[in-house]
């Protein structure tokens, strides 16, 4: 379980196929910011880009550390299979942490796409283009993950082409995250709230009432 808040940034600096068919997932080898890694075990949890993975090895001296993604998770998400490539990073939530931003599962729900990122004052407005099987999930002052970080919905807007909507993000959030490269384009994972799914699934769930015949 995860809340959003990003504590890292890292960085991916090897893949290695873990076989020679599609079938097969990656390896990847890790570099986190110094010290980062000083609590972290064997097994643990950490996400990467709003996903959740597995620590398979550590190796402190170098602050690097490997997973294995499957090709399901490589199919179902974006950012996790380029060297170089820049990840927001957050470990599992402890049960005496704060809950500074909503529930996160690390289980990305669909691949969204950037229509805008733009300066607008102080801060900056990004703009997403959900696919349109999430449009119901998203609403006005709701929580959404963006590449594993937890924000706030300012505008949504539905078309045929999917579900748009609008995030305010403020310059703390610009410079202390991975989100400062996108660009419009980029595909970035998304997380629905867990609230909203289960009022959804409880919704379509309830039993039809008929009138009875006369």
């Amino acid at each position: 379980m995860f809340t959003g808040i990003i504590t890292g940034v890292g960085r991916i600096a090897a893949l290695h196929d873990l076989g020679s068919s599609l079938d097969h997932g990656k390896r990847l080898t890790l570099e986190a910011p110094p010290g980062y890694l000083d609590d972290v075990g064997l097994g643990d949890s950490i996400a990467l880009n709003g996903a959740c993975m597995t620590v398979t090895s550590l190796d402190l001296p170098t602050h690097r550390f490997t997973i294995d993604v499957s090709a399901e998770s490589l199919a179902r998400t974006t950012g996790l299979a380029q060297i170089g490539q820049r990840l927001n990073l957050e470990k599992a939530l402890r049960a005496h942490d704060r809950l500074g931003g909503h529930i996160v599962s690390g289980h990305v729900d669909g691949v969204g796409t950037i229509t805008r990122f733009a300066q607008v004052g102080e801060s900056w407005d990004l703009r997403v283009l959900a696919p349109p099987e999430l449009g119901k999930y998203l609403a006005y002052k709701g929580s959404i993950t963006v590449n594993g970080v937890s924000l706030t919905v300012n505008l949504v807007a539905d078309s045929a082409a999917g579900c748009e909507f609008s995030i305010n993000l403020i310059p703390h959030t610009v410079q202390n995250t991975a989100l400062g490269t996108l660009t419009e384009g980029s595909p970035v994972n998304l997380e629905i709230d867990t609230v909203a799914r289960y009022v959804e699934r409880m919704l379509s769930s309830a039993p039809h009432t008929s009138k009875e015949s006369a």
